[in-house]
């Protein structure tokens, strides 16, 4: 693992952790709607940042047996560190339900 590689892995854990410790719990709670919703924004950020730095450059970043551009790199990255968490909170915060919900 190269340091970009390491860059990007910590900016998606520090936008991954504010969202969940931070942001969710006090602006979404238990709404999966409001949460997917502000997710979007969420995943969005280290995508402009990181994309900032290496569009256009061709870099490559190995992930494992093969390599991604930056694009990918992140947004698997970021699926990768985030799924684990996100089925903690929704089973922490009993979200599930609220997709059963008719408005």
């Amino acid at each position: 693992m190269n340091n970009s590689e390491l860059i990007i892995i910590v900016l998606n854990s520090i936008v991954i952790t504010i969202a969940y410790f931070v942001i969710y719990p006090r602006f979404c709670g238990s709404d999966g709607n409001k949460i997917a919703k502000n997710d979007v924004i969420a995943s969005a950020i280290p995508l402009v940042v990181v994309g900032s730095v290496y569009w256009g450059t061709g870099q490559e970043f190995s992930m494992l047996f093969f390599t991604l551009n930056w694009f990918w790199f992140t947004l698997l990255s970021y699926a990768i560190i985030e799924i684990p968490l996100m089925l903690w909170y929704f089973q922490k915060n009993n979200v599930w339900s609220s997709f059963n919900k008719q408005n």
